[in-house]
């Protein structure tokens, strides 16, 4: 029997805290082996193999206990996911491999500019929270399309919404399934690609079987090992350099000191004829520094944050609409907890490698010395790292040290010289991180496709049964075309990431608040607004990111929201008021959806 198949609410869901404490203590005593593994010779090798297989295989045991073949179960976990737990879900689909792997990696090598990422990405949660979750909750809808689709009437609005999502979830996905192959391909040592396959192996496992079901519980278990994962390294260097167990309020003299050390290295520019080194000087799609480029990507993350389908779907699993408000706020401290620690961790690994008063640094040692570090050997062998020594002069200098941005947070154990049960522990989080987004992700595809477009368009006849093995077989091909796209490394995670951000919020933002907030807007204008917004943004991008248009006003092809988002407001508003007005059912529907109290508006017989 599966996961509260046949018990209901009081077995399964009401025993959580027992559940996932008796997981936390077994992972901690796992832990625990492999630091003593390591004490009696067990290799490094066999250590991430050893994080990696175990973590996996609880999650595919959770996954497979929470089978189901029942709808609700599948698209929405029976809707009975207390607050608590459903933040921590709702984190772990967040903790995505660009917040986990990336965005320290992005702080390390650009700074402060970075923090327009943390900044959206946290206050697109007062979005959610003050404008959707609640209210989306309160309609009773399976997916983002679903409430488009009944809001709006008719098929057309919700085939248009469908491809929105299908187009921001897969951007998103295949940077995920990116990140799975970094760090499979480092922990197994073998070739990236092999890596992707991998991922998506283990990703496969936890959705496909349970849906929303199994996703949820599987993301509350990934939540635990990420965090424990990204803590463990910041409290263990910061105690080392003497800054306390709780560096993000102590970091402040080690970026001074940083600074110092900068100052008297220098920095001068890579030689562009040695191949292949200089693309690793700088992070891809690095994010302007002044005033507007940093407000204009925190718009374009918040209002992204707010529109992305795979978050939204999270607050559809909760019992009520209280629980849906309260897991917002449980969402926010989960996050916090990662994105408050981003900035300390990054300023705590450089100033690993560039102090020489720290034994592990790189930065002034001899060339020799340097290169024949075992994890500088291990990472250069996956592409991921290069010491050149352009100079001659045998002396590793500041600018002869390179290192991608998406290996700073999974190379921080080695470079600090930390046990290499850390490393292994940190690859298993990175691997819980990216997994947990790329399981919200492609079950939000899937199920948009097989619940919105097969059942709700092309066969509204089609028996349960029948339903989810079409949402299965999608997961799977959608899965495997985001593997071969992955493999393909187009973008940097965190521009890839970006892009899926201003995909949803060009086409679905406005659409989606004005559904809930204003009466007068019609199927009509939702059309016009969702595809007016998501074309106009998608051009600017192609124009932009190819060279064949300067920039407007200082907007990079990271921020195309920008531009998508003012079109699909102006279309929603001027159509809807030149079309008529919805009918009244649907008006006086709007209206109950803002009321907080009462019962779901749509009866889910679907």
């Amino acid at each position: 029997m599966s996961v509260n198949e046949g018990a209901g609410k009081s077995g399964f869901v009401n025993n959580l805290g027992k559940v996932y404490a008796l997981y936390t203590l077994g992972f901690l005593v796992f832990f625990g082996l492999m630091a003593i593994g390591e004490k009696m010779g067990m290799s490094a090798k066999a250590i991430g193999i050893g994080f990696l297989l175990f973590t996996i295989a609880i999650y595919a045991i959770i996954g497979w206990l929470s089978r189901t073949m029942e709808v609700s179960a599948y698209y929405v976990a029976g809707r009975e996911v207390p607050a608590v737990y459903n933040g921590m879900a709702t984190a772990a689909d967040w903790m995505s491999g660009a917040s986990f792997v990336a965005l320290a990696g992005g702080v390390y090598f650009g700074g402060y500019p970075y923090l327009g990422f943390i900044v959206g990405w946290t206050g697109g949660y007062v979005l959610v929270n003050s404008l959707l979750a609640p209210y989306l909750r309160k309609f009773g809808c399976y997916t983002v399309p679903d409430f488009i689709g009944t809001r709006y009437g008719g098929n057309l609005a919700r085939f248009v919404a469908v491809v929105v999502l299908v187009v921001a979830s897969f951007t998103y996905v295949t940077a995920q399934i990116n990140a799975t192959g970094t760090i499979a391909s480092r922990a197994l040592g073998i070739p990236f690609n092999v890596g992707v396959w991998l991922g998506l192996l283990g990703i496969f496992i936890c959705s496909m079987l349970g849906g929303m079901r199994g996703v949820t519980w599987t993301q509350v278990a990934q939540y635990i090992v990420l965090i424990i994962a990204y803590l463990v390294p910041i409290i263990w260097m910061s105690n080392r350099h003497g800054l306390g167990i709780i560096p993000q309020f102590s970091y402040g003299p080690a970026v001074q000191r940083i600074a110092e050390l900068e100052a008297q290295y220098g920095l001068n520019p890579p030689l562009e004829a040695i191949k292949g080194v200089s693309v690793l000087t700088t992070p891809q799609d690095a994010p302007a520094g002044h005033a507007w480029g940093m407000v204009s990507l925190a718009i374009c993350m918040m209002a992204g944050t707010a529109s992305l389908p795979h978050i939204l779907m999270r607050y559809f699993t909760t019992p009520s609409v209280k629980s849906a408000r309260r897991s917002v706020g449980w969402s926010l401290l989960f996050i916090f907890l990662l994105y408050f620690s981003a900035p300390a961790l990054a300023t705590l690994t450089k100033l690993q490698l560039l102090d020489p008063t720290y034994a592990h640094s790189v930065i002034g040692k001899a060339f020799e010395e340097v290169s024949n570090l075992e994890w500088v050997k291990n990472w250069s062998a996956v592409g991921m790292l290069a010491v050149v020594d352009q100079n001659g002069d045998g002396i590793v200098q500041l600018n002869e040290f390179f290192m991608r941005p998406d290996i700073v947070v999974l190379a921080t154990p080695e470079i600090a010289g930390l046990p290499y049960v850390i490393s292994g522990l940190v690859a298993a989080g990175g691997l819980a991180a990216a997994m947990s987004t790329a399981d919200g992700l492609l079950l939000a595809i899937a199920n948009a496709l097989s619940h919105d477009l097969y059942y709700k368009i092309i066969d509204p006849q089609a028996d349960t049964r029948r339903r989810l093995i079409v949402a299965r077989v999608l997961l799977i091909i959608i899965g495997a075309a985001a593997a071969f796209i992955a493999m393909q490394q187009l973008t940097g995670i965190l521009g890839a990431v970006a892009w899926a951000f201003d995909f949803a919020c060009s086409g679905l933002f406005f659409p989606l608040v004005l559904g809930v907030w204003w009466k007068r807007a019609n199927g009509a204008g939702a059309v016009a607004g969702m595809a007016g917004g998501f074309l106009v943004g998608s051009w600017y991008l192609y124009m932009v990111y190819t060279g064949a248009m300067a920039p407007w006003w200082g907007i990079d092809h990271i921020r195309f929201g920008i531009i998508g988002m003012p079109v699909s407001l102006v279309l929603t508003v001027v159509v809807s008021l030149l079309t008529p007005a919805p009918s009244k059912e649907i008006q006086d529907m709007v209206d109950e959806t803002r009321i907080p109290s009462g019962g779901t508006i749509l009866e889910q017989t679907h």
